[in-house]
């Protein structure tokens, strides 16, 4: 058991070394990918995102939904299933996560279909 405890230190400050060795590696990677193809890095980064705004407003929206509708299930459609007592409601908690990741991933392929619609259009 003293074993295992005194591994848990090592094992995390190699993984966060391993982290950010990766991620500084593989940024370099795709700047001298870039150079080789003619691309300027530097104005790469600096480009204008048109949809960001509505690729966030949408995730959270689909999320917000996702969590009503989950709330909506959980007291009303399962209630039975999951609450015991007056103020037990463990036992439906995966619908909660379960309903905002879904909410979120609809938000998210709206969002890419309006971006290709409007790439289509012009």
């Amino acid at each position: 058991m003293d074993k295992t405890i005194a591994l848990i230190p090592i094992l995390t400050s190699l993984g966060f070394f391993a982290l950010v060795f990766g991620i500084v590696y593989m940024q370099k990677k795709e700047n001298l990918a870039m150079i080789e193809k003619g691309m300027n890095p530097k104005l790469v980064e600096h480009r204008p995102t048109p949809y960001r705004n509505l690729k966030w407003g949408l995730l959270l929206v689909g999320a917000g939904l996702g969590l009503f509708l989950a709330y909506i299930l959980d007291n009303y459609v399962l209630y039975r299933i999951g609450h015991h007592g007056e103020w037990e409601s463990d036992n439906n908690v995966a619908i909660y996560f379960a309903l905002i990741a879904i909410g979120g991933g609809l938000g998210l392929i709206t969002s890419y279909r309006i971006e290709k619609k409007e790439l289509l259009d012009k």
